[in-house]
C-alpha cells in the first residue's frame, strides 16, 4: 500500500512538472497549432514514461483526442482539426499493421509445428554442455529467428528451448537467457520486418514525404538494407557474452540444477528453497477442521490443497473447477496436499487429521506422468498483470495452485500472502497443475511456460513441411516480387491456415492486439508532428544547438535521444516521435534524411540498461535477474550497441 501510494505521488509530482513545461512551451512556439501538438506530445510522453495508462490505452486516447480536435477547432483556436477524421484512422489499414499482423501468425504457425523442440536437440548436438559453445549458437539462432519474427516472440518461443538445454546440460538459466534475450532485440535491427519500429519507419517515411517538396521526397528502405548493421551487433552480443559473460552475468552456480516437469521437487529446492512435497490427508467426522472453507486455513497453515476426494467416492476434484479457496471441507473426505512435511504434520495435529503413509486416492492423479509442479511466468501485455491470484481464482479457473512467486531475485511462499499480490511483468509462479491443463495453458497469451520436460504431446509436428512451405513461399515474395510487405507475408499467414498449421482462432490468438492498436493509433501523432510544422521547429532549435557539429556527431546525438526514449517509452512511441525530427535535422545540415530516419528506428532497439523492454521483462523471472543485473551487463551492450551502429552505419550509408 506505501509503494502504491508513493509511486501515485511521484506521478502527481511529474505530472505538474509537465504540465508546467507544457504550458512554458506553449509561449515560446511560433503558432497555435504547434503549440496544441507540442502540448499532446509532452501529454504523450508522461503518460508512457509513468504508465499512467496502459500503453495501448494512451495511443488510443491521444488519437481521440486528435479526432476530437476538429469538433473543438475555433475553441482551441485552429481553423481546422490537428489531424483530418478522413486521415485519422488510416493507421488500421497501414501497410506496417497488417505487416506486424501477418508476423505473428506465422511466428505461430512455426511454434504450432514443434520447431523448437527440433532446435533444442540440434543445439545440444552442436553445443554439448559447454557455456562458450552454446551461447553463440542459441543466441546466433534467436537472433536469426528474430530478425523475421517479433523479438519478444522470438524470446518466448525460445524459453522453453533454453530451459531444455538448462535441463539436460547442467547450466543455469541464468546464464543463458540473457545473452538469449538481449540477441532476440539485435536480431530485429537484421531486416525491415524484424521489430516494430522498422515494419512502422517506411510509413513514416511515406507520410513525411507529404510535408515535403518533391526534390526532397525520401525512398523506403528494402527488406535486407539494414542487415549489414543488424549482423554487426548481433556478432557485437555474441562476442560480447562470450568474452565477458563471466564477468557480466549473475553467477548462480549453486542453481545450476535445470528444470523438469517430471523431476518436479529437486530443481524447485534448489532454485527457490521450496522443500514442498505430496501427502494425503482424511478428514475425521470429529475433526475440527469439518466446516472449514479453504480460504480459513491455507494461508495461515503455509499449506495448498490441490485436490479432494468427498466421502466415500473416488472421484477425485482437481484441475480447473475444482478446488478453490470457496471449497467447504466436509467429514471424511480425503485432501491431496503440497507443502513442507513440518507444516504438514502440525497441520494434522492441530486439526486431529489422519495422515496417510502414502497416497491412495491420489495415487494416480497425482502421479508425476499425470502432473506436477511447474514454472510459468506472466508475460508483457497480459491481461492478468495488475491482478492478483485471488482476483482472477487461478486455482478454479486456470487449474493452477500457485505455491511460489519469485520476483526480481526473490521468492515467497504460499505463507506469504503471495495470492493477494497482483501480478507484474516478469512475474515467475510456481504452481502445481495437471500436465494436461498446463499443455492447454501454453495456448493462453496470458502466460508463458517455461517448463518443458513433463508428459505432453506435442502439437502438429506432420504439419512442419507445410509451414516450412509457406514461410518460404512469404519470403520468397517479399525478396523476389513488387508486392506490399503486407500481401506478401499474409500470403504465408493465410497459407498456414489453410493448411491446417493453425486454426483460425489460433490465428487471432496470435496476433497481440495491444500492438497493433498501440501502432495504429500513434501513426496520426506522427502525421499531426510533421504537418504542423513541430518536427521542423524542434528540429530548428536543435541544429541551434548541435549545427556546427560534423554530421557523424548529429547523428549520434539523434541515436542517444532514441536510446533514452526508448527506456521510458515504448520503441513504437520513440521511433513515432523522433522520425520526424530527425528527417527535419537532417534536411538542416544537409544529410541523408532516409539515414537519419532509419538511425532512429534502429537506436530504438538499444534497451538494455533496464527490464523496461518487453523482452527483458520476459526473462527477468526465469532467468533470477535483478535490476542491478541488467544495468551491470546492458551498460556495457548499450554503450557498444551506439559505437557499432554509428560506425557501421557511417560505413555503409
Amino acid at each position: 500500500m506505501k509503494d502504491r501510494i508513493k509511486a501515485q505521488k511521484k506521478k502527481i509530482i511529474a505530472g505538474i512538472f509537465f504540465l508546467i513545461f507544457a504550458i512554458v512551451m506553449a509561449g515560446v512556439v511560433p503558432s497555435i497549432e504547434i503549440a496544441w501538438v507540442m502540448g499532446l506530445l509532452v501529454l504523450t510522453v508522461y503518460l508512457f514514461a509513468f504508465e499512467v495508462l496502459e500503453v495501448d490505452v494512451t495511443a488510443i486516447s491521444i488519437m481521440v483526442l486528435l479526432g476530437l480536435s476538429t469538433l473543438f477547432a475555433p475553441i482551441m483556436g485552429l481553423e481546422t482539426g490537428l489531424v483530418s477524421t478522413d486521415k485519422l484512422f488510416n493507421g488500421f489499414s497501414s501497410n506496417a499493421v497488417m505487416s506486424i499482423i501477418a508476423v505473428m501468425i506465422i511466428g505461430a504457425g512455426l511454434d504450432k509445428t514443434g520447431i523448437m523442440s527440433k532446435v533444442a536437440s540440434f543445439i545440444l548436438n552442436v553445443g554439448g554442455t559447454s557455456e562458450k559453445r552454446i551461447i553463440p549458437i542459441v543466441s546466433s539462432t534467436v537472433g536469426f529467428i528474430s530478425s523475421f519474427m517479433q523479438n519478444v516472440g522470438a524470446a518466448a518461443l525460445f524459453i522453453p528451448v533454453v530451459s531444455r538445454i538448462s535441463a539436460r546440460s547442467g547450466l543455469p538459466m541464468s546464464r543463458l537467457l540473457m545473452p538469449m534475450g538481449f540477441c532476440a532485440i539485435l536480431g530485429g535491427t537484421v531486416t525491415m520486418v524484424g521489430s516494430s519500429p522498422l515494419i512502422l519507419l517506411n510509413d513514416l517515411i511515406l507520410t513525411s514525404n507529404q510535408a515535403l517538396p518533391e526534390a526532397q521526397h525520401m525512398e523506403t528502405w528494402g527488406l535486407f538494407s539494414v542487415t549489414p548493421v543488424g549482423i554487426a551487433l548481433v556478432f557485437t552480443g555474441i562476442i560480447y557474452f562470450v568474452l565477458a559473460g563471466r564477468f557480466v552475468l549473475p553467477k548462480m552456480s549453486d542453481k545450476a540444477d535445470a528444470s523438469s516437469g517430471t523431476n518436479t521437487m529437486d530443481y524447485f529446492q534448489n532454485i527457490y528453497g521450496i522443500d514442498y512435497a505430496l501427502f494425503e490427508l482424511q478428514v475425521p467426522v470429529n475433526s475440527p477442521l469439518v466446516g472449514h472453507v479453504l480460504n480459513d486455513i491455507e494461508q495461515k497453515e503455509h499449506i495448498r490443497i490441490i485436490a479432494a476426494v468427498k466421502g466415500n467416492t473416488k472421484d477425485v476434484t482437481i484441475g480447473p473447477n475444482g478446488v478453490a479457496r470457496d471449497y467447504t471441507i466436509e467429514a471424511n473426505t480425503v485432501l491431496g496436499i503440497l507443502g513442507s512435511e513440518k507444516f504438514i504434520k502440525d497441520f494434522a495435529q492441530d486439526y486431529s487429521l489422519e495422515l496417510k503413509d502414502n497416497l491412495e486416492n491420489f495415487s494416480e492423479t497425482l502421479s508425476a506422468s499425470r502432473s506436477g509442479v511447474a514454472e510459468v511466468v506472466i508475460p508483457p501485455g497480459s491481461q492478468l498483470i495488475g491482478k492478483s491470484a485471488r482476483d482472477i481464482w487461478l486455482r478454479k479457473v486456470y487449474g493452477l495452485a500457485m505455491v511460489a512467486l519469485h520476483r526480481e531475485g526473490e521468492t515467497l511462499s504460499s505463507g506469504e500472502g503471495i495470492r493477494d499480490l497482483p501480478f507484474q511483468a516478469g512475474d515467475t509462479l510456481v504452481v502445481h497443475t495437471l500436465w494436461d491443463n498446463l499443455s492447454h495453458i501454453t495456448k493462453d497469451k496470458n502466460f508463458v511456460v517455461v517448463t518443458t520436460e513433463y508428459p505432453h504431446e506435442e502439437t502438429r509436428p506432420h504439419k512442419v513441411g507445410w509451414a516450412g512451405l509457406f514461410f518460404a513461399v512469404a519470403l520468397t515474395m517479399v525478396l523476389f516480387t513488387d508486392l506490399k510487405l503486407s500481401v506478401a507475408l499474409l500470403t504465408g499467414a493465410i497459407g498456414m491456415i489453410l493448411s491446417g498449421v493453425l486454426k483460425i482462432d489460433e490465428a487471432y490468438e496470435a496476433v497481440s492486439w495491444k500492438t497493433v492498436f498501440l501502432l495504429a493509433s500513434l501513426i496520426p501523432l506522427g502525421l499531426a508532428v510533421e504537418t504542423s510544422g513541430t518536427a521542423g521547429w524542434i528540429a530548428e532549435q536543435t541544429l541551434k544547438v548541435v549545427g556546427d557539429m560534423p554530421i557523424w556527431v548529429i547523428q549520434a546525438s539523434i541515436a542517444v535521444l532514441a536510446t533514452f526514449f526508448t527506456l521510458v517509452m515504448s520503441n513504437v512511441g520513440a521511433t513515432v516521435l523522433l522520425v520526424p525530427l530527425a528527417v527535419n535535422i537532417a534536411l538542416g545540415v544537409g544529410a541523408n534524411p532516409a539515414v537519419f530516419a532509419l538511425t532512429v528506428a534502429i537506436a530504438t532497439s538499444n534497451s538494455f540498461l533496464i527490464p523496461t523492454h518487453q523482452v527483458n521483462a520476459l526473462i527477468m523471472g526465469p532467468g533470477g535477474y535483478k535490476v542491478p543485473d541488467f544495468m551491470k551487463a546492458g551498460g556495457i551492450m548499450t554503450i557498444l550497441f551506439l559505437v557499432v551502429m554509428i560506425t557501421m552505419m557511417n560505413i555503409i550509408f
